[in-house]
């Protein structure tokens, strides 16, 4: 059976909404506890200009040691949605060992948001 309900929990990092200019820090710290691998999905409504994505990870649960993650930690790169193609969805993975993470951005207006997906858990069902 290819069950992906039982196998996959989703979380918003940056709360879907209009941004405002300068950086934004996401919204919400995510706890990868009990999973080995996430899918990061940036996504974005009507733009005004590009909106690049990074995210951070740390061992800290406030992410007082947040640092960018290595590309050595990453399957594909951190995106950046453009303002000349609105509604846009891109992903890429993190196989890193930290616990936390959180997606922040340095957007101008625009709407947009980022959900991490934890992957590989390590006893499912996760639901």
């Amino acid at each position: 059976m290819r069950d992906l309900q039982h196998n996959l929990l989703a979380a918003l990092s940056i709360y879907p909404a209009s941004l405002g200019a300068g950086a934004k820090t996401g919204d919400a710290i995510v706890d990868l506890k009990g999973y080995d691998g996430a899918l990061i999905v940036c996504f974005s409504g009507i733009l005004t200009v590009d909106m690049p994505f990074q995210l951070v990870h740390g061992d800290d649960p406030a992410l007082g040691d947040a640092a960018a993650v290595p590309d050595a930690d990453l399957i594909g790169t951190e995106p950046t949605l453009l303002e000349a193609t609105d509604n846009e969805v891109k992903t890429f993975g993190y196989i890193g060992s930290k616990r936390y993470l959180r997606v922040d951005t340095t957007a101008g207006t625009g709407i947009g948001g980022a959900i991490i997906i934890k992957g590989f858990p390590r006893h499912a069902p996760t639901q």
